[in-house]
């Protein structure tokens, strides 16, 4: 069983890397309804087939990184790619269109300031390896 690093994570908006990452999730949900008839003992389910994934990103932040953190600004749709396992070869990452929902800044006196962006998918989550 393969197990693998938090440090090997990489976040990249188009081809950029998002600078100063220290953590990152998401999460793809489907959609169901319940079809349960009365006669039944136990609830049943089927899926709709209709799926959705939403997450976040957490830097030190850095104004600087034009092309990372500046590009996910509240409104922006970008593509976004998603690697847990990093970008070398045969590593499998998740990519899609992410419409950035919300940025908190958290600045705390003896602390590096962070910067989380919060993100709803915007159509499809692909994996592929790379």
């Amino acid at each position: 069983m393969a197990s693998h690093h938090g440090s090997e994570g990489v976040v990249r908006v188009g081809a950029n890397a998002v600078l100063e990452v220290t953590g990152f999730s998401f999460t793809e949900t489907a959609e169901y309804a319940e079809d349960t008839t009365l006669s039944d003992t136990s609830k049943s389910y089927n899926v709709t087939a209709i799926k959705s994934w939403n997450g976040s990103i957490t830097c030190f932040w850095d104004e600087e990184d034009t092309t990372g953190q500046v590009a996910l600004a509240p409104g922006a749709n970008v593509s976004l790619v998603l690697a847990p396992e990093g970008v070398a070869a045969g590593d499998t990452r998740y990519s899609g269109n992410a419409l950035v929902t919300e940025i908190t800044r958290n600045v705390q006196r003896g602390a590096i300031t962070e910067i989380t962006f919060n993100f709803i998918g915007n159509g499809t989550l692909t994996a592929a390896t790379s």
